[in-house]
């Protein structure tokens, strides 16, 4: 990744961390929030108002040039080997699934039924796994990036797809803070890839209000999570419907 695109996902990092939005930023800079907006996105980022930035976040040029550093060691994709490992037990997964979302040692001893002991056997296995630095008095420090994935087809993919997918959809989506939409209809390839494009665009916004709302307690945060999807498919009861084309034969004569 280019080095001025690593020193804005650092920058946009840190925000999240601090519970800083882009308005706040804006107010902050003296510009309007869609100005910041552009200014990430373009990555055009002059000297001063990198000054201002870290001015807002407490934060020295030089420690964010080292977590910039840091961010290019970190890990996009884990290997196959290490995604069945956290498939292989339940506890390892959840417990690199809270820590992956941040959540603290004493949060998860206060939420889920752990001793600390246990706790850190289970922390000491994501480090050795490279998922995380357990650092002393069991802090948490994530070495995934922020543009990391489960491997596509591989272990998390198939256990989703296996024990989680069948129990998500059960649901009626009737309740609070519950939304299903579902859409048919017919698409070009060119308008399926830009749907596709949104998507991860939606996908990249779920990921920044899950870092604004970092710095709230617990108690004020539900854990979510969203489900997109788009390919071609109809129910199979339709496809069974369907008219076979007739392929010709290319010995028959044509009459007459």
């Amino acid at each position: 990744m280019p080095q001025a695109a690593l020193l804005i996902d650092a920058i946009k990092k840190g925000l999240r961390e601090r519970g800083l939005t882009y308005a706040r930023v804006a107010k902050g800079l003296g510009l309007s929030e869609s100005s910041v907006k552009r200014v990430f996105s373009q990555e055009n980022l002059s000297l001063n108002r990198l000054e201002q930035i870290c001015e807002l976040m407490d934060l020295e040029i030089t420690e964010l040039f080292d977590l910039t550093r840091a961010a290019e060691k970190r890990i996009t994709e884990l290997t196959e080997e290490q995604e069945q490992v956290l498939v292989s037990d339940p506890k390892v997964l959840l417990i690199a699934i809270l820590a992956i979302n941040h959540w603290t040692a004493g949060v998860m001893l206060e939420k889920y039924r752990f001793s600390e002991s246990e706790l850190v056997a289970l922390l000491t296995r994501l480090d050795r796994l490279g998922i995380i630095d357990l650092l002393p008095g069991n802090r948490i420090k994530v070495r995934l990036a922020h543009n990391f994935s489960w491997r596509k087809g591989g272990p998390i993919q198939r256990f989703f797809e296996s024990r989680v997918q069948e129990h998500f959809f059960k649901s009626s989506f009737l309740g609070p803070g519950e939304l299903r939409i579902t859409l048919q209809g017919a698409l070009s390839a060119r308008s399926n890839e830009l749907l596709q494009q949104r998507m991860r665009k939606l996908a990249e916004e779920f990921d920044s209000l899950v870092g604004e709302d970092r710095s709230l307690d617990h108690s004020m945060r539900d854990g979510m999570t969203m489900v997109m999807a788009i390919r071609p498919w109809e129910l199979a009861l339709f496809t069974e419907l369907r008219r076979v084309a007739a392929h010709p034969n290319p010995r028959s004569k044509a009459p007459g």
